[in-house]
């Protein structure tokens, strides 16, 4: 009996020790487009795991077991406004969910642009994003990773960044670069969970536009930044999940994005739920809503 709790012991052991997690910073030293200003990083939990003030952005990789990796990565981005990151609700939980799916799951701490460290705020979102998706064709072969295979996902504020990358994968900023900057940003697919895309008014979700550009942004910068107006034939494949009687960000924000999609030819699946408001995640006992992880994962499976 003891021998036969020794191997059992064994080898749950092994399977705890094939899924790992690892967490590496962005960038080494101070990341660009910043000054290091002694400014600390915020954590609160209240529900849940709500990060203000990123300094030192990073990724948090969830590895599955070697045996259950079907080659895909999904770059997640949480949610929050461009305030504070919905750390776990709309990051880990779902980076452990796509690992019982044998996907690979990498969220983003990426930087708020109300940091006061931030020498041009409204650029440093993305260029977090950039990296993100780089390090994870850098680290392919190491994670078992295909890097024709690395899609984002993001949630509401989120779900703007993951469509911006998707839209502006290859816009540069003054900085010094090294060899991983050499790799393509471009997401092979995009997952977009009740997201704000356009900075336009009658789209607009106000928290969002003001955090990044700020309230007296120029015409120039709302269209930059409205990202239905940013699609083109390149874009990725697009999945898109909203709820109808969203009081956050209205669900014409999808449909804008979807328009953009249809019109440039460009493969997409949007779908509207009649309920479930805003930042439903999981979508667990919301009601209808409650199985768009499974249409999710049918998408997924059968993406060229």
């Amino acid at each position: 009996m003891k021998k036969s709790l020794l191997v059992f012991s064994l080898i749950m052991s092994s399977m705890i020790v094939e899924a790992q997690e690892v967490v590496l910073n962005l960038w080494e030293g101070t990341p660009p487009l910043q000054t290091d200003m002694g400014l600390e990083e915020k954590t609160v939990e209240q529900g849940i795991i709500r990060i203000e003030n990123v300094q030192i952005p990073q990724i948090e990789v969830f590895l599955p077991s070697k045996q259950m990796r079907t080659g895909q990565a999904v770059v997640i981005f949480p949610g929050g406004g461009y305030h504070i990151l919905a750390y776990d609700w709309e990051g880990r939980d779902f980076a452990k969910w796509l690992n019982t799916q044998g996907i690979v799951g990498i969220v983003v701490k990426y930087r708020l642009p109300d940091s006061k460290s931030l020498t041009d705020p409204k650029e440093v979102p993305l260029l977090d994003a950039q990296r993100a998706i780089r390090l994870a064709r850098h680290y392919a072969a190491d994670w078992q990773i295909d890097p024709a295979k690395i899609g984002v996902m993001g949630f509401s504020a989120g779900g703007h960044l993951a469509s911006t990358v998707s839209t502006q994968y290859t816009h540069e900023v003054d900085r010094s670069k090294d060899a991983i900057d050499e790799l393509s940003a471009r997401p092979d697919f995009s997952v977009l969970v009740y997201p704000v895309i356009s900075f336009r008014d009658a789209s607009a979700h106000s928290g969002s536009r003001k955090n990044l550009i700020g309230e007296n942004a120029s015409q120039e910068l709302i269209d930059r930044f409205s990202n239905e107006l940013n699609v083109n034939a390149e874009t990725p494949p697009t999945f898109l999940v909203h709820a109808q009687d969203d009081a956050g960000v209205p669900i014409d924000n999808s449909f804008l994005y979807y328009k953009a999609l249809h019109a440039n030819k460009v493969p997409a699946s949007l779908h509207i739920y009649p309920k479930g408001g805003h930042g439903f995640g999981f979508g667990l006992g919301k009601g209808p809503v409650d199985g768009w992880r499974d249409v999710l994962l049918d998408w997924m499976m059968n993406l060229d």
